[in-house]
C-alpha cells in the first residue's frame, strides 16, 4: 500500500479533517507547515471567500495542501415539508420571542461547481477531497486537470469500490465514530454505517488505492493501529477542534471540555442529512433524527435564528456542536504541536 507521505510528499501520515463552519485558512495553514496535510473546507464558502482563504494558505506555506467540497445534489424546495419543520420547531421560536414569518430557505451549504473548479485553476492544490461521492465526470476531470490528486469518502467498501472504479486517488474509510456529516452516498440506510477499525481493514483488502482512516481516531497510538490495519494514513478532526488556530464557537468549545462531549448522537435537525454531534436540548426534545427536517441542506435556515438567539445567551441547545465518539484528543494546544503528537511514541 502506498504511504501517504510518498503520494503526497508530505512528512507525517496525517490529514487535518476539513471541518466547515469551525476552521479556515489558519489551522489548515498550520498542520501543513507541520508536515500532515492540512485541509481548507470550502462548503460554506462563497467565491470571493474561497479565494481569499486559498490566498492566505499559498501565503503561509509552500506545503502541499487538501481543498474539499461536498458534492451532493441540490433538493428542490419542498413548501409543505418546510412548513411541517417550522411548525415543529415553533415552541422553540415562542419560547426565544421570534418572529420568523419572514425567514428565507437558505441552502447553508453549496455543491461543488464549476465556478469553484476556476479557482482551483488559479491555486492548483496538492488534494482535492470531495464528500458525497463525486462531482460530474466533467468536473472531475476539471480538477484532474490542475494536476490535483483526487480524494472521497466512502462509509461502507460498496462505496470504496464505487470511487476506485471512477478513477479516485485516495479513499478516506469514515468510521461510525467519525464527526460531521456521514460522507455516505449508495445508500441513506444508517444500519449500514460500521465503525473505523471494522470498515477499515476490509477496504484495505478491497480495493488498490491508498486508505486513509477515518473516525475515531485521537492519539498516537489510535494512528499507530490503524497504520498496523493497512492504512495509508489516518484523517483526524475532533481533536483539533480545541486548537488555538480552529473557529470553534465559544459554547462548541465549552462542550467539548464538558462532559457532553462523551454522549454523540447522528442527527439531521441541523442540516437535513446525518452528522454527528454532541447531544444538546434539540436533540433530546426532537430526537435525533426526525423525518419532519428538510433534505440536506435546506433544514438549516429554520434552526439559525434559534442558534443565534441561544449562542447569544451562552447557550448551545441549539447549536450543531459536532463531534466525534472520541473526544479524548481534543486539548487546547497549537495544531502543529497536536499534528507531531499523533505520530508520537505510540506510532
Amino acid at each position: 500500500m502506498t504511504s501517504l507521505q510518498s503520494l503526497l510528499n508530505i512528512e507525517l501520515p496525517i490529514v487535518q479533517a476539513p471541518m466547515a463552519g469551525v476552521q479556515g485558512s489558519a489551522l489548515a495553514v498550520a498542520v501543513a507547515n507541520a508536515g500532515g496535510l492540512g485541509s481548507l473546507p470550502c462548503a460554506m464558502l462563497t467565491l470571493d471567500a474561497m479565494r481569499n482563504e486559498l490566498a492566505a494558505i499559498k501565503a503561509q506555506t509552500s506545503k502541499p495542501f487538501n481543498v474539499n467540497f461536498f458534492c451532493h445534489a441540490p433538493p428542490l424546495p419542498d413548501v409543505e415539508r418546510e412548513t411541517a419543520w417550522r411548525a415543529a420547531l415553533s415552541p422553540y421560536y415562542r419560547e426565544f420571542g421570534l418572529d420568523v414569518s419572514n425567514l428565507p430557505a437558505g441552502a447553508g451549504r453549496a455543491p461543488f461547481s464549476h465556478e469553484a473548479a476556476d479557482v482551483l485553476n488559479e491555486i492548483r492544490p496538492a488534494v482535492v477531497s470531495f464528500h458525497f461521492g463525486l462531482p460530474s465526470d466533467e468536473l472531475l476531470e476539471r480538477v484532474r486537470a490542475c494536476g490535483s490528486k483526487i480524494f472521497s469518502s466512502a462509509t461502507t467498501v460498496q462505496e470504496a469500490l464505487w470511487l476506485e472504479s471512477h478513477g479516485v486517488d485516495g479513499i478516506i474509510a469514515q468510521g461510525l465514530e467519525a464527526g460531521g456529516h456521514r460522507g455516505m452516498f449508495l445508500s441513506t440506510d444508517i444500519t449500514t454505517q460500521v465503525g473505523t477499525f471494522a470498515l477499515l481493514p476490509q477496504i484495505v483488502a478491497a480495493v488498490k488505492k491508498p486508505v486513509i482512516a477515518a473516525g475515531g481516531i485521537a492519539d498516537a497510538k489510535s494512528v499507530a493501529a490503524a497504520l498496523a490495519l493497512g492504512a495509508a494514513g489516518v484523517q483526524v478532526g475532533t481533536a483539533y477542534l480545541l486548537c488555538p488556530e480552529a473557529k470553534t464557537s465559544a459554547v462548541h468549545r465549552a462542550a467539548l471540555k464538558s462532559e457532553m462531549a462523551r454522549h454523540t448522537a447522528l442527527t439531521n435537525l441541523f442540516t437535513g442529512r446525518p452528522a454527528r454531534g454532541i447531544v444538546n436540548r434539540l436533540m433530546r426534545e426532537l430526537g435525533p433524527m426526525s423525518a419532519a427536517a428538510p433534505a440536506f441542506p435546506l433544514a438549516t435556515a429554520a434552526i439559525g435564528p434559534l442558534r443565534a438567539a441561544a449562542e447569544a445567551r451562552g447557550s448551545g441547545d441549539f447549536s450543531p456542536l459536532w463531534a466525534g465518539q472520541n473526544a479524548s484528543g481534543c486539548t487546547e494546544v497549537p495544531a502543529a504541536e497536536l499534528t507531531r503528537g499523533l505520530v508520537g511514541s505510540g506510532a
